[in-house]
């Protein structure tokens, strides 16, 4: 079964999502004349605007939308991930995941002007994301029920099931026998604990705990990278000649394409920030903003922090250590820790492994998110919904036990769904947020805090009265 569904996995991935997900972010940035780049400057100055206050105390303002969009993008795939992709393709692959990271930021600037354009409002709260443009802009619920029964398999069961799996795995270091004991029960235990005491307080407290979380982790996590620069300064020049080189040497194309740096580059880039797959638009769309080009903006900051800031810096740490990976033999977590404990020690090895904890445990946060607004979607029922969160909290006590690879396998065959149904559905409605972002440039242009109507693009049924 598992080999089945690796063959599944592997031929959607190399053949159909990535022309889809390259294709889409290309044609965005040439479609919205590369906004990613030319309205940077507004995207930072939005993550900071106060909320509306048209909404009450629980809405979430439009830096808790972002910090729960990076909660979910910023995992333990920004640090093994690296390592496999280094492992695997060799330096260059990190010059090809900067490039899609750029070109990929303009396919979630679309998704999620959409998801907040097209959003709901309900006890003070927003929701929104794909299955909701789905609906009220294609008029096609069958298609977002789709959507949102793969999203909640995705995110809900498998990818929180890998997440508190790595994070119990990353105890193996300091535990003999690790797996025979009873401590990934023990731990499986305090993670559920943890994360209902979070999912259970509501949108809001999912904000506040991320809010919290992601901006710590991120920016010590960042300092590490940069005082392992600062104390191997002379090897940085050697570092980046590494990375152009072999972005562009025979040996990035070494193998045949589906294995090449370039390849794997570019896999490592769209995966890791989730440009065009259809969740961040679900955190997007909460945010209470007067402008839904302001969280679109947001949203690219997100893919920017998760890839040029999380990823590069594993990977510059990797690099300067002179650590040589190799696929399955020294890649992923190994690879990192050896990496790390060259560069700054023994005490490295215990920072990664509270990175890992941090990354991991927002990620669940993040992840559940998601999938509730898409539980509510397919029936707004408070019975459904605390028996889903029951099932999301045992799947996170199982996952820290066992290595359940076919539900993971499970998990990224429906993400691959996610993501060629919502490149579709955003390719249909492109031309609605190209008018919102007209509407936004000329508001700008005339002096104004730009503020949004649904007349001022001729639609109509939103929130945006």
């Amino acid at each position: 079964m598992n080999q089945i569904l690796t063959g599944i996995n592997d031929f959607m991935y190399t053949y159909i999502l990535l022309i889809l997900l390259v294709g889409a972010g290309v044609f965005f940035t040439v479609f919205t004349k590369g906004v990613q780049v030319r309205l940077l400057k507004d995207g930072l100055k939005s993550i900071m605007e106060k909320k509306t206050g048209n909404e009450g105390e629980k809405s979430v303002s439009s830096f808790q939308a972002l910090m729960i969009s990076t909660a979910s993008r910023v995992g333990t795939g920004n640090i093994a991930g690296i390592a496999t992709a280094i492992a695997a393709g060799g330096p260059g692959a990190v010059f090809w995941m900067w490039v899609m990271a750029v070109v990929g930021s303009a396919s979630a600037f679309i998704e999620s002007t959409l998801a907040q354009i097209y959003k709901v409002e309900e006890n003070g709260q927003f929701r929104g994301g794909p299955s909701y443009y789905m609906e009220k802009a294609l008029k096609k619920r069958w298609l977002g029920i789709l959507f949102s029964i793969a999203l909640i398999i995705c995110f809900a069961y498998g990818f929180n099931g890998l997440q508190s799996f790595n994070m119990s795995s990353a105890l193996e270091y300091y535990i003999p026998n690790y797996s025979q004991t009873h401590v990934p029960m023990i731990v499986g235990i305090i993670l559920a604990v943890a994360f209902a005491a979070v999912i259970w307080g509501g949108a809001h407290r999912i904000g506040v705990i991320t809010s919290f979380i992601v901006p710590v982790m991120a920016v010590v996590y960042i300092l590490i990278g940069i005082y392992t620069m600062l104390t191997n300064i002379s090897s940085i020049p050697h570092v980046f000649g590494m990375i152009f080189e072999n972005a562009f040497s025979a040996r990035s194309f070494a193998g045949g394409f589906a294995g090449s740096a370039v390849m794997i580059g570019i896999k490592r880039g769209l995966f890791s920030n989730e440009a065009g797959m259809g969740s961040a638009p679900n955190a997007a769309a909460s945010a209470d903003v007067d402008h839904p080009v302001k969280q679109g903006l947001v949203q690219v900051i997100s893919v920017f922090i998760d890839t040029l800031l999380i990823c590069s810096t594993t990977a510059i740490m990797l690099l300067i250590s002179g650590v040589q990976g190799e696929s399955g033999v020294l890649d992923g977590i190994p690879f990192v820790q050896e990496a790390i404990r060259t560069n700054i020690g023994q005490w490295g090895i215990h920072f990664i492994t509270v990175s890992i904890f941090a990354f991991a445990f927002s990620s669940l946060v993040g992840n559940y998110y998601y999938a509730e607004s898409n539980i509510l979607f397919i029936k707004n029922s408070k019975v459904l919904l605390n028996i889903f969160r029951i099932t999301c909290v045992v799947a996170i006590f199982l996952g820290a036990q066992a290595d359940f690879s076919v539900v993971w396998n499970i998990a990224d065959i429906t993400m691959g769904v996610m993501a060629i149904i919502n490149i579709i559905a955003i390719m249909l409605l492109r031309k609605t947020a190209i008018k919102a972002l007209k509407n936004y440039e000329e508001q700008k242009k005339a002096g104004k805090n730009p503020v949004f109507k649904e007349s001022d693009i001729g639609i109509k049924d939103t929130v945006w009265k």
